[in-house]
């Protein structure tokens, strides 16, 4: 079964939308359908010409033709199309869909709305407005907590359907690293961006070292403000793995998020979190002794000092990038969401 995702975020990138999709299709690959192994293929800015996006440079969107994607799309023979996001890839990828009355699935990564409006003053029911009609016509919309799922319905979306994450525990687990700062560490990883509201928790009142990982648009006025605090950059991999075992606490300022991918990363770690109460870390924790959430998040920081790290650990174990590739595949099976005929070499093709 070989199932095409259409992506507007994609390497060089590193955020949530990139490490999901990469991590679902390595986990499918020991995964199978009937006896048929299971493939991903992927659509991406990678095949276009691409422009900075407005505000966030970094960020490269595509300018896909009509003609190229279908081309791509037929050259790719899926046998299931999912459309990851609302960019101009996932615009012309449901354009192609809607054409030619082919089924398709859709996720829902990013919280638009609040992504929008800490930029610019646009009102939110705009926006979701805009999010409800692109995702009208999707045979099932993933998203990734419970709580998600629900807001979705109650904004007046269809189909809405649970698709959790996972972590990879093999990468992320305790470790005996010294980062050689003053202690103890309250670490920060994620896009450097307005959204963020990183803000929070450097403004906060804490011992020891405040430590941020990752890049963005707000990165050097951050460094210029902040100077006590540590920015490390962008980190992947074994030296990224290192630095969440080192730390003492992982504090998660955002309030935009969907999930928090990194959430999970930390958690498996052995690292306590602390974070607002609200969706994403409310639905990744819940109730469960690894973390604190709190309105005043310099209080959460403290309370997260005390929680038993591997009571963190032995949460994040019950998430497996396995279990979600099977939700995803199982789900667009259930909905019908597989091409007539297995692929798409025998549809009309697309006139520009």
């Amino acid at each position: 079964m070989r199932i095409l995702v259409a992506t507007d975020a994609w390497h060089p990138q590193v955020n949530g939308v990139v490490r999901t999709l990469t991590k679902l299709a390595d986990a499918a690959k020991g995964l199978s359908v009937e006896g048929v192994g299971v493939e991903f293929a992927f659509l991406t800015p990678q095949s276009f010409r691409t422009f900075a996006m407005p505000s966030y440079r970094d960020v490269r969107l595509a300018m896909p033709r009509p003609a190229r994607i279908a081309r791509l799309i037929e050259e790719a023979r899926p046998d299931s199309i999912h459309i990851a996001t609302e960019g101009p890839i996932g615009l012309m990828v449901r354009r192609y869909c809607r054409q030619r009355k082919l089924p398709f699935t859709t996720s829902f990564h990013t919280r638009f709305p609040e992504y929008v409006r800490a930029r610019v003053p646009v009102p939110g029911s705009l926006i979701w407005h805009a999010l409800r009609r692109f995702h009208a016509p999707s045979r099932a919309v993933m998203a990734a907590t419970p709580a998600l799922a629900s807001e979705l319905t109650d904004r007046g979306f269809d189909n809405v359907v649970l698709w959790p994450r996972g972590v990879d525990t093999g990468l992320f687990h305790p470790r005996a690293i010294d980062l050689c700062l003053p202690a103890p560490v309250f670490l920060s990883v994620g896009r450097v961006a307005v959204e963020k509201n990183l803000e929070a928790f450097l403004d906060l009142d804490l011992p020891g070292t405040k430590v941020i990982v990752g890049d963005g648009p707000a990165r050097a006025s951050l460094e210029e403000a902040y100077p006590d605090a540590i920015f490390l950059g962008e980190k992947q991999g074994e030296a990224l793995a290192d630095i969440y075992a080192a730390a003492d606490v992982f504090v998660f300022p955002s309030k935009t998020d969907t999930f928090g991918l990194v959430l999970l990363e930390a958690l498996a770690s052995g690292l306590p979190v602390a974070a607002f109460p609200v969706k994403g870390p409310r639905d990744v924790i819940g109730d469960a002794p690894v973390g604190a959430l709190d309105h005043d998040l310099g209080s959460a920081c403290f309370a997260a000092l005390d929680v038993c790290r591997q009571d963190c650990v032995a949460f994040a174990a019950n998430y497996t990038w396995e279990a979600s590739a099977r939700i995803f595949i199982d789900s667009i099976r259930a909905v019908g969401a597989v091409l007539p005929g297995g692929n798409v070499t025998e549809q009309p093709r697309f006139v520009a």
